[in-house]
């Protein structure tokens, strides 16, 4: 078998997959959408200024997108987070621990949603409702009810959700998605995906309200919800039955020892995930300070008893288009990352991310290729993800993928500036995600929970009102 290797040059990588020929991988000049919409910026309200709401979907925006938005309004139900908030974004607006109100006394036109899980409808609903635009976090919901209801509530408002799945602007997934759609290793037949979480960040779930399965309607919602909708997308096509098992078998009442919180813990020199929040002052401030208003524990103890979700999670898919899927989520490994396999008809593609050993070979790849064209510095390749095609019967290849900066991949950045640069500009590569892909996206997750609490396979006809598709619909 021979191999090749390929590295995807930045105008190379844009070309072939479109992303960027039409500016979604950079962002129209400001003075471009200015010009279009008159010179008015866009008027922001956000609810939920935890961390998220705080950062990327706050301070964020002020500091890169000051010149096409601005804020009218913030809210939070802890009136203590909300003036944190509202200093830490550095806006002069009013702020609310009234939703209702926050609608009444501003003239926003868009609301953007950053609250926990299980009260995103309720946010979603109120503003469709009074007129406004929305941009939620992912997952879009937590259960089949709350779905439909926003469903129906966009289609009879008339305005628009957003759902801001980043990854999907990741340049290495969006490969992926050209490969696939170029049927690169024939028809897709299955895939093998495994999402891979280290001891730090996955247990950061289970101190938070996330590990209540009544907030964030266990990671197969809250988290998983982001790689079945790169599924859906990758795929181009509709989910139609799910499988799935899990168990709580680490965290929660599995330890010997628990305490109420992290800080002051009598058993913090023998619990190796001992965590210490008063090591960030962003934390202390936001969550710390406010504990008095609302009692939420940001260092919460990972072993109470009220932990009620799965620690570990095995899901079989089903696709309108015959493609079956392999899914597991894994919640304290020692490292962070992801694996990814596309059986095709005519061969394989297989991607990987944050896996150790792999990033071991890269560095001593690069620093090998540095050697050998130290006479041609122009040539010398940058920090790259990398994807493996291997055809039947033939020769196998390497491609390079020049790494994003930033958040998820490079993904952040993009999403924001088709948001709020250049919300009409062409998407050939369909990133642009709306409540057809929140829904079949978080649908999997709640028909993967039911299908563990019912001991049965669950079709998704069973659950949501939309009739899955073997083509996903433009």
């Amino acid at each position: 078998m021979k191999e090749k290797s390929s590295y995807v040059n930045r105008r190379s990588f844009l070309t072939t997959t479109g992303a960027v020929t039409a500016g979604s991988l950079f962002a129209a000049p400001a003075t471009e959408l200015l010009n279009k919409v008159g010179g008015k910026k866009v008027k922001l309200a956000l609810v939920g200024t935890g961390i998220r709401g705080c950062t990327f979907w706050g301070k964020n925006i002020t500091k890169k997108y000051a010149d096409v938005a601005e804020f009218v309004g913030l809210c939070d139900i802890n009136p203590g987070r909300v003036e944190f908030a509202k200093g830490y974004i550095g806006v002069d607006c009013p702020v609310f621990t009234d939703f209702d109100e926050m609608l009444k006394k501003t003239d926003c036109e868009m609301v953007m949603v950053t609250t926990m899980d299980s009260t995103h409808h309720e946010f979603i609903i109120k503003a469709l409702k009074a007129g406004k635009e929305v941009l939620t976090e992912k997952p879009m919901t937590t259960d089949e009810d709350k779905c439909e209801a926003i469903l129906k509530a966009e289609k009879k408002s008339g305005k628009k959700v957003k759902v801001g799945f980043n990854y999907r602007y990741n340049p290495h997934y969006t490969k992926l998605r050209e490969l696939v759609q170029k049927k690169r290793v024939g028809d897709i037949v299955s895939v093998d995906f495994n999402w891979i979480l280290n001891t730090y960040h996955g247990a950061s779930y289970f101190r938070r309200w996330h590990g209540i399965r009544a907030c964030s309607g266990t990671l197969l919602v809250h988290k998983a919800t982001h790689h079945f909708d790169l599924l859906n997308w990758w795929l181009d096509s509709d989910p139609v039955e799910v499988m799935a098992y899990g168990s709580l078998e680490h965290y929660g009442k599995n330890n010997p020892f628990r305490g109420t919180k992290c800080r002051g813990c009598e058993h913090y020199d023998k619990c190796k995930y001992h965590y210490d929040i008063t090591k960030s002052k962003m934390y202390m401030d936001l969550y710390v300070a406010n504990e008095k208003h609302d009692g939420y524990i940001r260092d919460n103890c990972l072993w109470r008893k009220e932990i009620d979700i799965y620690d570990k999670m095995s899901v079989q898919i089903k696709y309108a288009n015959n493609v079956m899927v392999n899914y597991s989520l894994t919640t304290y490994s020692p490292y962070e990352g992801m694996r990814i396999a596309f059986n095709g008809t005519t061969g394989r593609i297989d991607a990987w991310d944050g896996i150790p050993w792999r990033k071991k070979e890269k560095i001593n790849q690069a620093q090998l290729h540095s050697k050998e064209m130290s006479q041609a510095a122009k040539d010398a390749v940058p920090e790259f993800e990398e994807i493996f095609v291997s055809d039947n019967f033939g020769s196998m290849e390497q491609i390079k993928i020049p790494k994003g900066k930033g958040g998820h991949g490079g993904g952040d950045k993009v999403l924001q500036d088709r948001i709020f640069r250049n919300p009409n500009m062409p998407d050939p590569m369909r990133h642009a995600a709306g409540t057809r892909d929140g829904a079949f996206s978080c649908i999997i997750g709640i028909a993967a929970r039911k299908s563990i609490e019912e001991h049965r396979s669950v079709k998704i006809s069973e659950i949501l009102d939309i009739k899955p598709q073997a083509v996903r619909p433009v």
